[in-house]
């Protein structure tokens, strides 16, 4: 019977001051999905895990709680504390809540947002075995210098050097002792645990589990994420009604003045070239096998029915959706008239930015006679576990 005697401290606390983000920095989006639901995702697969515990700020403990719940696929215990105005009063609120049953206490900073499962396992199992204190590093590949002000003293030896991450993992009774008779503050626990004569191992860390503390940081991480993405593209064309009375929608929403599109739905074409973008990057076909004019539950539906669907789809599918963007082609509607709305409701519906341009024919072909409108998506979308395999 697996051991159930394992928790995981999350610490996402931080502002952020660095990021120089609007939110603090657990709370930050990274394609479509906050910094701290990438840190979470790993641990639902952890076996022996029994407790999380988040440390967020005060501002955000019930969008932490959500986050969790939502992401948590998991029956070990959840709480979420009020985290301090250091990391390490952040952990010491954390470790007041973790349960006496708890043996081992893995503490891990959401900021280091794509850390694996098995790096998790790996520190756990270090922990177990050794029954002391464990951290993951890495080694430095660049030439270390010791300087002063502006002058270069020497060049560091750096075979003995470890570049230090989380999760680090301890006997759970040996961290809430060094924490009890703390008489400093550590930029991390493993200082901690040495200040008062413990003895710290290390194993493998794993370039995925960098820090995301600067802008540049995270267009790294974003770069490395989207290395793996798959790309789709979609097409719609539809002519206008000639009936006066349909309206006109293009990205879930209307627009005045202009007449509406013939389709067995709502004609939307930019909503359905958004959906046949993401069905073909995913691989699941078209938005005719998927929601042929042959059902009728669709007849007259908005855009929006479908790209819900189609998202839904998609992430079950195992993908996250990174970002749209999408061309109008025709003589009407004015696209600048609406399309920060439109940009906005697309975003909202996919949980990924989407843009939205305009283009014409130059009078050319029945777009360039005024007699419908054409609308052409490309999508780009990433599953979890192709990043992490790269």
């Amino acid at each position: 019977m697996t051991r159930r005697d394992l928790a995981v401290i999350v610490v996402a606390a931080g502002r952020g001051e660095r990021l120089k983000a609007s939110a603090p920095k657990a709370f930050v989006e990274i394609n479509g999905r906050t910094i701290l639901e990438h840190s979470l995702s790993p641990l639902s697969a952890l076996a022996e895990l029994s407790q999380v515990v988040i440390a967020a700020p005060s501002s955000h403990l019930a969008e932490a709680t959500e986050i969790a719940n939502a992401v948590l696929n998991t029956d070990a215990t959840l709480d979420v504390v009020v985290g301090g105005d250091t990391r390490q009063q952040s952990i010491a609120n954390a470790l007041a809540v973790v349960a006496d049953g708890v043996e081992i206490v893995l503490v891990h900073d959401a900021a280091r947002a794509f850390a694996s499962t098995a790096l998790f396992e790996r520190v756990a199992e270090a922990v177990r075995s050794t029954n002391s204190s464990v951290i993951p590093a890495l080694e430095i590949a660049d030439t270390i210098k010791r300087v002063s002000g502006k002058d270069v003293l020497e060049t560091v030896d750096r075979s003995s050097l470890r570049s230090a991450q989380t999760p680090q993992g301890f006997v759970a009774a040996d961290l809430k002792r060094a924490y009890a008779n703390a008489s400093d503050d550590f930029t991390d626990d493993a200082a901690l645990m040495q200040s008062q004569g413990k003895k710290v191992a290390f194993v493998a860390g794993e370039a995925e589990a960098a820090k995301i503390t600067t802008p540049e940081d995270l267009v790294g991480v974003l770069s490395r994420l989207n290395a793996a993405g798959r790309t789709g593209i979609g097409v719609d064309v539809h002519r206008f009604s000639a009936d006066a009375t349909k309206k006109l929608f293009l990205g879930t929403i209307e627009w005045p003045g202009v007449p509406g599109l013939e389709g067995h739905s709502d004609g939307d074409a930019v909503s359905h070239a958004v959906v046949d973008a993401l069905l073909s990057a995913a691989g699941l076909g078209d938005i005719g096998s998927n929601f042929g004019v042959d059902r009728p539950e669709f007849a007259g539906a908005n855009g929006s029915v479908f790209l819900t669907e189609t998202v839904r789809m998609v992430r079950a599918a195992g993908f996250e959706i990174v970002n749209a963007s999408v061309q109008i082609i025709g003589n009407r509607p004015k696209v600048s008239t609406k399309r920060t709305e439109a940009e906005a409701a697309l975003t909202k519906i996919i949980g990924a930015p989407v843009t939205l341009g305009a283009t014409t024919t130059d009078g050319l072909g029945f777009l360039g006679n005024d007699e419908g409108v054409a609308a052409v998506a490309s999508v780009l979308i990433i599953k979890p576990e192709d990043r992490l395999a790269s």
